[in-house]
């Protein structure tokens, strides 16, 4: 089988929502699996000088815009979340430490603290509430909420971020195939093409 395909994002993204909706569809077309790798844009940010979407004014004001109309259509269930951007601390570690426990329903989490925030309009910066779509998936509460606070998971979270940006990435989504790295949900033409053609 081909490599994996590297999947970056940030649990706080709209695009990246946007792309978790489609990317394991995509990449199991042309016969790839998806690594889903969690990263936090803040440490990014640092290294980039750039801030938040919404903060920049003019692009802020459009950003609003076309995160509601990408998601319309995308067919992607979609609400601008009440507190926007966030930290999203709790949910990436929580992702760690599932993928550490059961990868395959770690995707499930993924997925589902995406829709949380994007959809439901759930605070997934508040510790609570990660525990609570975890437990929705099948985890334990009690199992959740040490994993968070582990500092193995702690250590691996900051290694993860770390690497991601070691290899270049600065947004979300960032996706990188046989080395090539691709970013933002309107590239998804682009990595269906390079996909079917072995790049060009």
């Amino acid at each position: 089988m081909a490599a994996a395909i590297d999947f970056y994002f940030d649990f706080s993204s709209p695009y990246g929502y946007l792309a978790a909706t489609k990317i394991e569809a995509l990449a199991a077309k042309h016969g790839r699996c998806v690594n889903w790798r969690p990263m936090l844009l803040g440490a990014a940010m640092k290294v980039t000088g750039g801030l938040p979407l919404p903060q920049i004014p003019l692009k802020g004001d459009y950003a609003r815009r076309d995160f509601v109309r990408s998601a319309r259509f995308h067919g992607a269930p979609f609400r601008v979340p009440s507190s926007f951007p966030i930290s999203t601390v709790p949910a990436v570690r929580a992702f760690y430490w599932a993928q550490a426990k059961d990868p395959v329903k770690s995707i499930s989490l993924a997925k589902a603290l995406y829709k949380a925030y994007f959809a439901d309009d759930a605070d997934i910066s508040r510790v609570e509430e990660v525990i609570r779509v975890a437990t929705d998936v099948g985890f334990n509460s009690e199992e959740v909420a040490a994993g968070i606070g582990d500092q193995a998971v702690k250590d691996k979270t900051k290694a993860e971020v770390d690497a991601a940006i070691g290899k270049g990435v600065f947004g979300s989504p960032f996706i990188i195939i046989d080395g090539e790295p691709f970013w933002g949900i309107d590239r998804f033409d682009q990595i269906e093409k390079w996909l079917a053609t072995g790049g060009w």
